[in-house]
Parts: structure tokens; sequence; C-alpha cells
């Protein structure tokens, strides 16, 4: 198969369903040979949208080549022998790991509903948040250079998010998803002088299965505001196929990526022909409250209420970088 990533051996974690699905697709139809994992390969499915297999078999069908793995990534085991499989499959070539696998979504929509703080959330919360989440992220991370550094070429992705820089869902949320983004720039300071990559990507609100499931059952859901504008599945694997051709993916890396600023960088839209404006910018705003820490900066009298200052507002008026994470500073 020709493409953009043809020839390219890429592992996509915790590709079931959800933004790693999406992430296995488009990486696929880009050209390259994609190892997905879950937990299970059950062609009937776990849980709400899909399965492994099915994930495997819908990458083939659009031409790309796709080949399920059955690993958990809280099992250290698993995660070895998932590496030792690549390595004798491809004769030790991996060129793009994204970091993917998550078991909490629903505890935290639980914790969330429920307005739960720490102390009060089951005593087991912070491994279910961050035992595949954090630590799962780091042993794929470990394994995935052991085949790189080799090459002296490679892009590691962390799939992470907001929660990161301001308060969102939970404390073990938040805690996890900053330890991915300082994974990504400690782990950069090693692994640049061997032309490895590793970044974090931020996507925006994404319209998973999961979250169209429970949107459904509960109109009246505190999240239905949020996910309105969502981004699509994919939405997340177009900016990584863009950033793993991107010839200056160097200068990017150890850094937060927001696939929405991606997509402004390279010009294309969401599959569903969607533009997301950058959430940086003050018309993503004023569209949608999708971007909570960037809410926490608006004047009140600026809301989705009126459509007609985004109408108005040019994408190019943003809120610097460093503005952002001054406002959230912990000092």
């Amino acid at each position: 198969m020709s493409g953009r990533l043809a020839g390219k051996v890429c592992i996509v974690t915790g590709a079931s369903r959800g933004i790693g699905k999406g992430i296995a697709l488009q990486l696929g139809e880009a050209g390259a040979t994609v190892y997905i994992t879950g937990r299970t390969l059950s062609p009937k499915g776990e849980g709400v949208g899909g399965s492994l297999q099915e994930t495997a078999e819908e990458v083939q069908s659009r031409g790309g080549k796709c080949i399920p793995v059955k690993c958990d990534h809280g099992n250290i085991e698993e995660i070895k022998q998932l590496f030792d499989k690549v390595k004798d499959e491809q004769n030790g070539r991996l060129d793009i790991v994204v970091n993917n696998a998550y078991s909490a979504v629903k505890a935290i929509s639980d914790s969330m509903r429920d307005n739960l703080k720490f102390w009060e959330e089951d005593i087991g919360m912070w491994d279910t948040v961050n035992n595949v989440g954090l630590r799962g992220h780091y042993l794929t991370s470990v394994y995935a250079a052991q085949l790189m550094v080799p090459a002296k070429q490679g892009l590691i992705v962390n799939v992470s998010s907001f929660g990161g820089l301001s308060r969102f869902a939970t404390a073990a949320y938040c805690v996890g998803k900053s330890g991915c983004d300082r994974m990504a720039a400690e782990c950069a300071i090693d692994l640049k002088k061997h032309n490895i990559a590793f970044i974090s990507l931020w996507p925006g609100a994404v319209k998973t299965e999961l979250i169209n499931h429970m949107m459904q059952e509960d109109p009246n859901h505190h999240a239905q505001a949020m996910f309105k504008h969502g981004e699509t599945l994919e939405y997340a694997g177009k900016a990584i196929v863009h950033l793993a051709t991107d010839p200056k993916i160097m200068q990017k890396t150890g850094k937060i990526l927001v696939t929405s600023s991606v997509a402004e960088e390279f010009g294309y839209c969401d599959i569903d022909g969607t533009y997301l404006y950058s959430p940086f910018s003050w018309k993503s705003a004023f569209i949608v409250s999708n971007h909570p820490w960037l809410a926490a900066m608006t004047p009140a009298f600026i809301t989705s209420d009126h459509p007609w200052l985004a109408a108005i507002t040019p994408a190019f008026i943003k809120t610097p970088k460093w503005m952002v994470a001054a406002a959230f500073h912990h000092f």
C-alpha cells in the first residue's frame, strides 16, 4: 500500500475503540503497518464501542495492514511480549508508538457525576486511573526506546489532555495527565540526541462511542455542552500522521501539542469536514465550551450564548501560551 507512512511500523495501545481506534485507522490509511493492543480480541466487543478485532478489520477494509495483539498495559510481562513480537516480525523496526491505553473513563465519569473529592473516592481510584494510563505509558515507552535508539529515529506520542494543566474530572486524573506531559518532556531530553521525538498530544473533547452512549442515555448529562462541538475519533490520528511526516518534528520534541493547533499548522479539517479552531483562539472560546482552562480565563459575558462574537472574531486573535501557563501556575 502506498501512502505517507508506507513502510512504517507503528504500535497504538488501547485501540479497541475511541481515540486509539481513530488513530489506528488514520495510520493504517496512510500506509503504515499498525499493531494495535487491547485487553481482549473478542469479535463481539467489550462494552460500548467494538473490539480489537473489529478495529483491525476496519483498518484492513481501508487498505491498511493491522495486527491486533492482546495486551494488558497494566502487566509488564505482556508489554514486553508485545515488543518482542514486533521486533521478531519486523526485523527490529519500529517507527511510531502511541500511548493511548486507558481504563478509567467510566470510573472518572461516575466520580464527576457524584462530585466526589479525592478522599471520598474508592481507595483503588489511583490505580484504576494511573496503572494503565501513566505507568503503562512509561513502560511502553521504555521498550519502544530500546528498539528506536539503535535505528536513530522514531516518534513516541502520549495521548494526554488539558487536565494536565488545570483541574478537570478528578485529582487522580489530573495528576496522571500532568505525569504524561512531564514524561514527554523528560524522556525527550534523553532521546533527542538519538533523533527520536517524544510529544504529549492533547485532543479536545472527543465524541467517543462511550461518550455518545452516555449523552444519549442522559440528555442532561453534565458534559453535554462540552462534547456538542467535539472532535471525531480520527482527528488525533490525522494529527499524528502529519507530525510523523513533519521534517521539523525534532523542533517539537518534549512539547505539548493540541490537536486543533496541529490542524491549524498543517491546514486540514476533521474527517467530517469540521474546522476546529485552536483552543488558544478567542474564536474557539466564543463557539464552544470544550476547553475549560480557556473558559476560566474568559470574561463571564463571553459565552456560547453569544455566537455573534465568534462570527466577528478573527481566528488569529489568540491567548499567548505563556499567559495560559502563567494563569495556572502554582507558585
